[in-house]
């Protein structure tokens, strides 16, 4: 079955709901990740899309998604501030521009960017674009076609809004808000001609059924680039005692989305710091082909140069 749906990928079709469905239950992971290799090797450039990423406001979130440091709703003792200056914003683009990463995002804690301070983002972002040596993009939360459209005047390509987790799965760990409201900020964006990036966090009590229900649901936010989280505890928050998924569920997940979105970009974002470097080179070889690098958003990453290195390592092209 599996080199089946591979050839069908391979030919250029998309497996059905029901076909993702029984690939996940093969229970032959070293074929399901050797064909998911076989289909980033020919659909995946070889050029890594590295991005990076500044904490533009933190803390105070009205949101009570159970994973987040930020929410106002627990007590994780994350560091609070309200939106940083022009010039700090300006210097962690630089600091990015300087070590070679290809995209920079401007991202803020709380429901929605609105106001001034949307007014003040718009005008960094504005300033980034002129620079020209950085592509721009943005994570404001669940804004309007009307903000969305300010952020395409002041020059971003690229909006980012995570569904996080299957559908099935997120009420269960939000209610503040839903994946229609987040797939509703999601045409919006595509309404003003913008890209878009969305994903979210594996390892937050799901099952692996659950896990392809969310790169199925994917689909209708159509991104060109799917960042996965692995789940970081954090103390304070209701998730702070999950028990971490393995090493083998995480390349087994990577290895459906590959068969599930054969031509995106796959980025690892928060979480892969636990993993080995042998675990981190064999998810690029079956479907990683991007990366948030350097500083996340209230956990500390990787270093830049690591992730140069790991990735060139890898065969791809920093």
């Amino acid at each position: 079955m599996i080199e089946k749906l591979k050839d069908k990928v391979l030919a250029g079709g998309l497996i059905s709901d029901d076909e993702a469905y029984a690939l996940a239950e093969c229970g032959d992971s070293k074929t399901l990740r050797d064909a998911a290799a076989d289909i980033t090797a020919a659909f995946s450039s070889r050029d890594f899309d590295s991005c990076s990423i500044v904490n533009a406001r933190s803390g105070r979130c009205s949101e009570n998604c159970k994973w987040c440091a930020q929410s106002a709703h627990y007590n994780t003792n994350c560091d609070t501030y309200s939106l940083i200056s022009p010039d700090e914003c300006m210097a962690v683009a630089r600091h990015n521009i300087d070590r070679g990463v290809k995209r920079f995002s401007i991202v803020t804690s709380g429901r929605a960017m609105t106001g001034k301070n949307l007014d003040d983002i718009c005008a960094m972002i504005a300033d980034i674009v002129a620079d020209g040596r950085i592509l721009t993009c943005a994570s404001l939360g669940l804004i309007d076609r009307k903000a969305m459209h300010r952020l395409k005047q002041a020059g971003i390509k690229r909006y980012h809004c995570n569904l996080e987790t299957a559908p099935s799965h997120f009420s269960t760990l939000c209610t503040t808000h839903t994946i229609e409201d987040k797939l509703a900020t999601i045409e919006a964006a595509r309404a003003e001609g913008l890209d878009v990036c969305s994903g979210g966090i594996i390892g937050m009590g799901e099952s692996r059924r659950q896990r392809v229900e969310f790169a199925l649901t994917l689909r209708r936010a159509r991104p060109v680039s799917i960042p996965l989280n692995i789940l970081i505890p954090i103390p304070g928050t209701p998730l702070e005692g999950m028990a971490p998924i393995s090493d083998d569920e995480i390349l087994d997940t990577i290895a459906l989305f590959r068969f599930i979105h054969p031509k995106t970009h796959l980025r690892f974002a928060g979480g892969r710091a636990r993993l080995s470097r042998e675990t981190q080179l064999e998810a690029m070889r079956i479907g990683i082909n991007g990366a948030i690098v350097g500083d996340l958003l209230t956990t500390i990453g990787s270093t830049t140069d690591e992730d140069r290195a790991l990735a060139e390592d890898a065969g791809y092209k920093f």
